[in-house]
């Protein structure tokens, strides 16, 4: 469960990363998806309902990574952009594909949008590998996304 101190931290991470990832994406540059974006990270941390870990460096949020609806699928990994490249994301992977080895899951899995590279290099040096990629409606932000689904075999 997030203290509540870090639902602020957590919303501005989520959204800054995402807009450092979006940067120059086709559709990303329309004020009603920004909107829809920046709305969805600061609402998420109140209706957080699955396992959200947070990472702080002294007592800063610099990233945070959750596993919601699906217990065997990483739904997030958002790391502050200012703070990427220092084993944050490969630390906050590492811990969820552990949870789901631990819950008894053979396979793990992780979505991201396709032209999300750094994302996907980072999933892949975690050992998983790209077996899906297509183009989702994404009704959060009301445009299609080109997605890549990976999994990683566990154990």
């Amino acid at each position: 469960m997030m203290a509540g101190a870090d639902h602020q931290g957590v919303g501005e991470i989520g959204f800054a990363a995402w807009k450092s990832s979006a940067a120059g994406e086709a559709g990303f540059d329309d004020p009603v998806v920004i909107e829809a974006a920046r709305k969805a990270f600061f609402d998420y941390p109140a209706e957080a309902k699955g396992d959200v870990a947070i990472a702080e460096l002294g007592s800063r949020v610099v990233g945070w990574g959750a596993r919601e609806n699906e217990p065997d699928s990483i739904s997030d990994i958002w790391i502050d952009p200012a703070c990427q490249g220092r084993g944050i994301g490969s630390a906050l992977v590492r811990y969820f594909v552990e949870r789901i080895a631990a819950d008894g899951f053979r396979v793990a899995k992780i979505h991201t949008r396709a032209t999300n590279g750094g994302a996907i290099r980072l999933y892949e040096r975690a050992g998983f590998s790209i077996v899906w990629r297509g183009e989702r409606f994404d009704a959060q932000l009301g445009i299609p996304l080109e997605k890549a689904h990976l999994e990683k075999r566990l154990g």
